[in-house]
């Protein structure tokens, strides 16, 4: 989408839809929207005074303005209480005003964003209200014969403050290639297993990787073998597609500066292999790539807002099935260093392959620091809905900083704990740990098992299993995540790498 910003008084903006965003009860209006009121013969300010319309986020009301000004309607987008207003108000808000300038079948449309707007801070305004445009029109189209609806292809955002547009259109930039990262995200997401197969998967990173200059190594089942990644060889024996790891490295950092590594659970199809899944809803075992979609995607648009830092992104890819082949519980796996673990369950895998790719990253990457994501169990589902991932880790530093970028970016975490006691649960008569301890506690217990593989190295575990894809639980779905994959993660990451130059420099 083309975004613009500009200056021009709001009667003249020659747009189909013209949207000005309104705190809840607001009882005097300020900027433009005083003189569009007195233009629409007191339009605006009798809505607000009525009980159509009262600012509540997730709320808008349509006027048709009768010719009286350019723009053919305003709508009034709601933004919540003014004493609460968050980047998340305007992300919402503006979500909302895109979408109903899609349902109208506009082209463009301008969004106003008047000085009291502006006050919560112009840069992470329009921040929020371009991610909250770009994600909310966002569709997954690949396979319809016909589009559903017109796509907005221009926003207009109009200020009152010139002498701002200078780095507000900087903003803009670096926002959109962050919407394009998450986009990339959810469409790797969305994909049919049987589109993005582990082979499949690989060569899109490839592609990836040759289009901003990243270094990329696949790692095919002959080396899995002989690295000794047996976790990711294990869960992989079910299916006739071998199993991938892909490593992606940017190096944008010094070249002696340790790199952040992100690890992303790859598993294209989820059955539960063995212990295989019940048949209700399992399409939605599609999305159990979304924690490699996260990470693969995060680097690419690390690479190009060119981040002066040294990431690497590592994404162990499998088809998880039972067939004759299949490794089966009370099997042992030695994974890669050494460790070994004893299956309980063929369908708690991901953290099977997580562990060999978190072992060879300490051993081989030497980072200075581990955040992986997965979708990894329906227990933290359970525990925090579709509202938050779980957030596990080694080091507080760490998890505030992660905090920190979770809150700005909207995409909510929550520390769970990781004491000692939980590890008593995955303890194993025949191996040093086992891969499930049982229902109480499910997503502790399988951030305990991941935390045996990553040493002194500070470690985040962030659970996506509730977030990584919209739920029909009845929860409030956000305006900006469509049906579907959210790519979540991407925005969270990003965040924090930024937040990691500021910190370093």
């Amino acid at each position: 989408m083309n975004i613009r910003i500009l200056t021009a008084k709001l009667r003249d903006v020659d747009v189909p839809l013209l949207a000005s965003l309104i705190p809840e009860d607001t009882k005097q209006l300020s900027g433009q929207m005083i003189e569009l009121d007195e233009l629409l013969s007191g339009g605006v300010s009798k809505t607000l005074s009525s009980e159509a319309f009262k600012g509540k986020l997730y709320s808008s009301f349509l006027l048709y303005t009768a010719n009286k000004i350019k723009a053919d309607y305003l709508l009034l987008t709601g933004l919540g209480p003014r004493e609460e207003l968050s980047s998340e108000s305007f992300r919402i808000a503006s979500g909302e005003a895109a979408l109903r300038a899609s349902n109208i079948g506009a082209r463009s449309y301008a969004l106003y964003l008047d000085p009291s707007s502006m006050e919560f801070g112009g840069q992470k305004v329009v921040e929020a209200v371009v991610e909250g445009a770009e994600l909310a029109l966002y569709t997954y189209t690949r396979y319809k014969s016909q589009a559903e609806k017109k796509s907005v292809e221009e926003m207009i955002l109009v200020i009152d403050q010139g002498d701002a547009i200078p780095q507000l259109k900087l903003v803009v930039e670096d926002t959109q290639k962050v919407c394009e990262g998450v986009k990339l995200a959810r469409d790797l997401t969305n994909t049919p297993s049987s589109e993005l197969t582990p082979t499949l998967f690989a060569e899109e990173a490839k592609r990836l990787a040759e289009k901003t200059g990243l270094e990329c190594v696949v790692f095919g089942l002959e080396e899995i073998k002989q690295l000794g990644m047996n976790g990711v060889l294990s869960v992989g024996k079910g299916s006739r597609e071998e199993p991938k790891v892909v490593i992606l490295r940017y190096k944008g950092g010094k070249p002696d500066e340790k790199p952040i590594v992100l690890v992303g659970k790859g598993v294209t199809f989820d059955s539960g292999g063995i212990s295989l899944k019940p048949s209700e809803k399992m399409e939605d075992m599609k999305y159990d790539k979304a924690g490699a979609a996260a990470v693969i995607a995060t680097i690419y648009t690390a690479a190009t807002l060119n981040l002066p830092l040294n990431i690497v992104a590592i994404a162990p890819l499998v088809e998880n099935l039972p067939s004759g082949s299949a490794y089966k519980p009370g099997d042992v796996i030695r994974h890669y260093g050494g460790k070994t673990s004893e299956v309980i369950s063929t369908d708690a895998e991901g953290r099977l392959i997580l562990a060999d790719a978190l072992a060879y990253a300490v051993d081989k990457e030497k980072p200075q620091a581990i955040i992986d994501l997965a979708t990894l169990t329906g227990a933290c589902v359970v525990a925090l809905g579709s509202q938050a991932s779980g957030l596990f880790g080694n080091d507080q530093t760490l998890i505030e900083r992660v905090k920190r970028a979770a809150e700005a970016s909207g995409e909510r975490v929550w520390q769970l704990p990781l004491w000692k006691e939980y590890s008593e649960q995955i303890r194993s008569d025949v191996a040093d740990m086992k891969n499930s301890g049982g229902r109480a506690a499910g997503a502790i217990t399988a951030a305990a098992f991941l935390k045996n593989f990553v040493g002194t190295t500070p470690w985040v575990h962030l659970d996506i299993a509730g977030t990584a894809y919209t739920a029909e639980d009845g929860t409030k779905v956000k305006t900006y995540t469509p049906k579907g994959a959210t790519g979540v993660g991407v925005r969270l990451l990003i965040k924090l790498l930024k937040d990691w130059v500021t910190t370093s420099s």
